[in-house]
């Protein structure tokens, strides 16, 4: 029976879709909402264990950089040369059932804090987050992706959160429905998120017929997951198409012990490889090297040592640098000719270069960061896309590193000086 109920919904939510489409609900004009060059706002800084989600203090003010990121912090973003803000939202409170006696607050809360950015002068996406399962959680992105009836759930929130923005001034607020969609990146699961983003798609807009809608592709939100897609399929004018890039990941995650096996044992490595001379760049590649026979699992030594070869022989001179850096956005472009999307409609929602790890020692120069940071926007905005850094704050921090310490203005710098 739960099943059959759930068949009924979903073609009554689709059927509603097109009865929109058909009366012209369906985005009657083109997006409102256009943005240039933002930065990507704070998640957690203390990750508070599921068991605590039913306690006000634990999970508000909300999203929790709010504790502290106030007006003036805000407005200071404004007059570094940003001129949006992408707000993630931990989407897993609001489908966890310890934290239900708040999910309404946390509503409130997320058009509060969506309210804060637009009085400093800044536009906002808010940005449904979610993050991996463990540990301290039990709702996550695969979970979320794998249990049908928690998908259906979320598609729910995705429309509750869109009802409750609805009312906001679309030419100031924006609603992506979900962060790095993690779907497989060929072949029939990866045909598959197409139907998933068109019911998330449906019941966003049926919420808030005026809001421009943020939609990624699969594959982590990848080009390739963006190019996946067909913007037909969707009826919807109304739409900023996003991606993420973090090429070349050798350099930009170093590392990152979250990122998979062998990026952890990469550091040293500056931005750009190939301006530091051979007899430098082979001692720290060393160093690498002696990490990767230390560390890591016997088995995935040698595998390690010549994966790290192959990738650094990619970026060994300006042009190969250059290469692996515009392959994603020359991806997507070829995508935008074939769809009839124009420059304005796509986000590079993400990029960035590591500062420091979690716990790590070795801290990113500075100058590499900016130098990188630099680049891509310039690649970025050749090509006439908006993009927004991650992040402001932890391991990838521009404004702040941790504990609410300030990071080197390099990269701060780079964007105030900015033609």
């Amino acid at each position: 029976m739960a099943s059959m109920a759930a068949a009924i919904k979903n073609w009554l939510l689709g059927l509603a879709a097109l009865f929109l489409l058909a009366a012209g609900g369906l985005a009657a004009q083109a997006a409102e909402f256009s943005v240039k060059r933002g930065i990507n706002l704070d998640q957690w800084t203390t990750w508070p264990d599921e068991s605590r989600w039913n306690e006000a203090d634990v999970l508000l003010p909300f999203p929790e950089w709010r504790r502290t990121v106030g007006q003036p912090e805000l407005e200071a973003l404004r007059g570094i040369g940003f001129d949006f803000v992408r707000m993630p939202v931990d989407p897993s409170p609001f489908l966890s059932a310890q934290a239900s006696r708040l999910h309404e607050r946390l509503y409130d809360e997320v058009l509060e804090s969506a309210r804060r950015i637009q009085q400093a002068g800044l536009k906002v996406v808010v940005d449904l987050h979610l993050i991996p399962a463990g540990g301290n959680r039990s709702i996550g992105m695969g979970q979320v992706m794998d249990d049908p009836a928690l998908f259906d759930r979320y598609v729910g929130l995705v429309g509750r959160m869109a009802r409750s923005l609805s009312k906001e001034d679309p030419s100031r607020l924006a609603l992506e429905l979900m962060n790095e969609p993690v779907t497989e990146c060929e072949g029939a699961a990866a045909g598959a998120w197409t139907e998933r983003l068109k019911r998330l798609h449906a019941a966003a807009r049926e919420a808030a017929p005026r809001l421009t809608l943020v939609l990624a592709g699969g594959c982590w939100g990848s080009a390739e997951g963006l190019a996946a897609l067909d913007p037909a399929e969707f009826g919807d004018d109304n739409i900023l198409w996003t991606f993420h890039s973090y090429a070349p990941f050798l350099v930009t995650h170093q590392g990152a012990t979250w990122a998979g096996d062998f990026i952890r044992y990469v550091n040293g490595i500056p931005y750009p490889p190939h301006a530091v001379p051979a007899p430098e760049m082979e001692r720290m590649l060393e160093g690498v090297r002696h990490r990767i026979r230390d560390e890591a699992p016997w088995s995935r030594r040698s595998g390690m040592l010549a994966y790290l070869d192959e990738e650094m022989a990619k970026l060994d001179t300006a042009e190969k640098l250059q290469a692996v850096m515009e392959e994603p956005f020359s991806v997507v472009s070829a995508w935008a000719r074939r769809h009839g999307i124009e420059p304005p409609q796509i986000l590079l929602g993400e990029f960035g270069m590591i500062r420091q790890e979690y716990g790590g020692e070795f801290v990113m120069p500075a100058a590499s960061r900016a130098a990188y940071v630099r680049d891509m926007i310039d690649i970025a905005e050749r090509h006439g896309y908006g993009w927004s850094i991650w992040s402001y704050g932890g391991a990838f921090g521009v404004v702040e590193e941790f504990e609410s310490r300030k990071a080197e203005p390099d990269v701060l710098e780079a964007v105030r000086n900015l033609p």
